[in-house]
């Protein structure tokens, strides 16, 4: 049985689907911020293949189909950007100043991390883009020759921590303004924090999506260099 599941086309991206399904069920059912959709399906996923026996690159054949839409649902974010142009133009400086702000105070937090903890070069260079997109943070990953699979764990655990997190942290610190909140969802939780600040609010979900685009080039260029520092 688990044989013939591993080779169907479709199996991966299905599981993946269903897991995800129940995620949202769970979330609106129950509405507690540590029950996140993305966390739960990954629990899931994990729990369905292990149980069934079906190894990982089994399992990837077909949910790489799902890795395919990654990019254009990133691009896509780019509309309720748009719709708050307005916004943006009369605080561009400011929003331009947070973003690299956040994006360095990653960056940094890694460095100082790594050196705490002794980690080798290629672990270094695997977390440094954690904060940043997967279709960016891969591309990133691997030219400083970092593990790319380490590296999209990373990410996605960093989006998860942030989309779960992010309220709490907000209402601890006393952050009300919904730039301020768009801004740190995206730059320190990419497009999983974004998820968040879109049912926050129009003006959350498109400072979000600014900071993704922008964090992302900032880190592609910031990197390179971070990552000669040790």
């Amino acid at each position: 049985m688990s044989d013939f599941l591993a080779h169907s086309l479709f199996f991966g991206a299905g599981i993946t689907l269903v897991c995800y399904e129940v995620g949202l069920l769970l979330r609106r059912r129950f509405r507690l911020a540590i029950l996140n959709p993305l966390l739960l399906a990954s629990l899931c996923v994990m729990a369905v293949i292990k149980l069934l026996g079906v190894s990982y690159p089994d399992y990837n054949s077909g949910a790489r189909y799902l890795t395919y839409l990654l990019t254009p649902a990133t691009v896509a974010l780019a509309v309720p950007l748009y719709e708050q142009l307005q916004l943006l133009r009369r605080n561009l400086a400011a929003i331009l100043g947070s973003i690299l702000a956040g994006t360095l105070a990653g960056l940094t937090g890694i460095f100082l991390m790594s050196r705490c903890f002794g980690l080798s070069h290629q672990l270094y260079v695997s977390f440094l883009p954690k904060s940043i997109t997967t279709a960016i943070g891969m591309g990133v990953s691997e030219e400083l020759g970092g593990v790319t699979t380490l590296t999209v764990a990373s990410i996605i655990l960093t989006g998860i921590l942030g989309n779960v997190a992010g309220e709490a942290v907000f209402h601890l610190l006393g952050i009300r303004d919904p730039i301020a909140k768009g801004l740190a969802l995206g730059t320190g939780a990419h497009a999983i924090g974004t998820a968040r600040a879109l049912e926050l609010g129009k003006v959350e979900g498109a400072m979000s999506s600014l900071s993704i685009a922008v964090a992302g080039i900032l880190t592609v260029i910031a990197a390179p260099l971070f990552a000669k520092l040790l």
